[in-house]
């Protein structure tokens, strides 16, 4: 019998549906949507003041509009006449789009359709939308070139990708207080965004992902952290985030630039990283409102720009141009600096570093300083053990020229050779020779109150100096 009484209730429903759609045909002309079957066990109808009549559904549901390839199904329904409500374990069908939630409506005049509660989206690139409400808009000639979505309440985005040569790679996950994506490819979020990779995390206020082009733009507070074997961190203004074939291969960060790896901190208005394999490869930095900055555990290096070289994230060669100057703690192991904010430091017009890479076979180690040159301008001041090896105190080395080299051992300055214009000083600490004056006599009175004599026992210092009386006590009168 149910099959029977199913098939009185499709026909009494298309007769239903075919009224409601067959005002607005009328009304849209050409225009109007194509028309739709409503199939289900039970139909009721209503008429509700200022709504108009209201088709009411249940026993399971199944909305099919033929033409647009749409496929609804639910537990029951509701059907306006501007929309179709589905409740309970809906489900919504199309060649570009599967939507499941517990609350589902459907309008058919602006192709638009509103999931709430429990929504789950896939999209034909088997990308996956969760969340508490999204709203679909389908594709439209001349009014809406491709798929819109919008999400809201911390929706979840499951970006799934392949390689170029078709391999699944692992997901990228979105999620943001507010998601529009625009196509297949074009994600905004906004709001506390939280962007995961297997390469990389980042946060910020806003983002934007081409997933076509490989990009990603953040803005506000933007945070990225590299996740490989040796981690990194960007912050900036604004940071741009580019990738080939699925590896990430640059990151741009703007305004109040810096990066922090394990071997070198870097800070600037402007950064620009290179990426290999996952690693920190090249940097560079640059900016207008302050000069670009470099700390590394050996040496210290501030410009207006600044090229560093760091194959596998180990820093190799920096090139400081531009009014650069370098700066290091001196050699204390065998001299005693009085202040603990000394350095030595080299400036000039262009400043190369070098590090030693290949003498550290341990790759938890940062690369020691081997080499310095300043070039243009040039001037230097290091601090050197001194010639007296019982010298505690250091010597010092100022200097001018054209070019000067400081080459290190060690992490300690072994040699600096100068080159056209040197002029300079030397300054070798030598041993006090001034005679030693005797602190005053600090003896302690006799018991009879009268003075300690010097060298008697217990009774005080002796004087290196006794002080003799510059003339004879004198004498009282005597009376006649």
């Amino acid at each position: 019998m149910k099959p029977v009484a199913r098939a009185r209730s499709i026909v009494a429903g298309a007769g239903m549906a075919l009224a409601a759609l067959g005002a607005r045909a009328e009304a849209q002309g050409a225009n109007a949507p194509t028309r739709c079957t409503f199939e289900s066990d039970r139909f009721r109808a209503d008429s509700i003041a200022g709504i108009g009549t209201v088709f009411y559904a249940g026993g399971g549901v199944r909305i099919h509009c033929p033409e647009r390839k749409i496929t609804i199904t639910g537990d029951s329904a509701e059907r306006f006449q501007d929309h179709d409500q589905v409740i309970g374990h809906a489900v919504y069908d199309e060649p570009r789009l599967h939507v499941t939630s517990d609350f589902l409506n459907y309008f058919q005049n602006d192709e638009r359709v509103v999931a709430v509660s429990n929504v789950h989206a896939r999209l034909p690139s088997g990308s996956t939308l969760d969340g508490p409400q999204a709203e679909f808009r389908r594709a439209v000639p001349r009014i809406r070139p491709r798929q819109q979505i919008s999400a809201i309440a911390r929706p979840t985005i499951t970006i799934v990708e392949n390689d170029s040569a078709g391999k699944p790679q692992p997901p990228t996950t979105v999620v943001a207080n507010t998601v529009f994506m625009d196509g297949d490819s074009l994600i905004y979020g906004g709001g506390q965004v939280v962007i995961t990779r297997t390469d990389i995390d980042a946060t910020a206020d806003s983002a934007f992902i081409d997933q076509t082009q490989e990009t990603m733009h953040l803005m506000r507070n933007p945070v990225v952290n590299g996740k490989r074997d040796r981690p990194f961190t960007l912050t900036g203004d604004l940071i741009d985030a580019f990738w080939h074939d699925r590896k990430l291969s640059r990151i741009l960060s703007q305004a109040n630039a810096k990066a922090v790896s394990d071997s070198l901190t870097l800070t600037a208005d402007t950064l620009d990283l290179r990426v290999t394999n996952d690693q920190l490869n090249h940097a560079y930095a640059w900016g207008s409102s302050k000069q670009a900055r470099v700390i590394s555990p050996s040496q210290n290096m501030t410009a207006d720009s600044l090229d560093v070289s760091m194959p596998g994230q180990r820093v190799q060669l920096v090139r400081a141009v531009r009014m650069a100057f370098a700066e290091g703690r001196p050699d204390t192991a065998r001299f005693v600096v009085t202040r603990p904010d000394t350095t030595d430091w080299l400036k000039g017009d262009t400043i190369v570093a070098r590090f030693d890479t290949l003498s550290t076979r341990d790759t938890t180690q940062n690369p020691e300083i081997r080499q310095v040159t300043a070039l243009g301008n040039a001037s230097s001041l290091y601090h050197l053990a001194a010639s007296d090896s019982a010298e505690r105190r250091p010597a010092m080395n100022y200097v001018t020229a054209r070019e000067i080299t400081v080459n290190f051992n060690e992490k300690k300055v072994a040699t600096v050779t100068t080159v056209d214009s040197v002029a300079g000083v030397h300054l070798d600490p030598i041993p006090d020779s001034t005679a030693k004056r005797a602190a005053p006599s600090t003896a302690q009175p006799n018991a009879n109150g009268s003075p300690a004599r010097p060298g008697e026992p217990g009774k005080g210092p002796v004087p290196s100096i006794v002080p003799l009386p510059t003339k004879p006590p004198t004498q009282p009168p005597t009376r006649p």
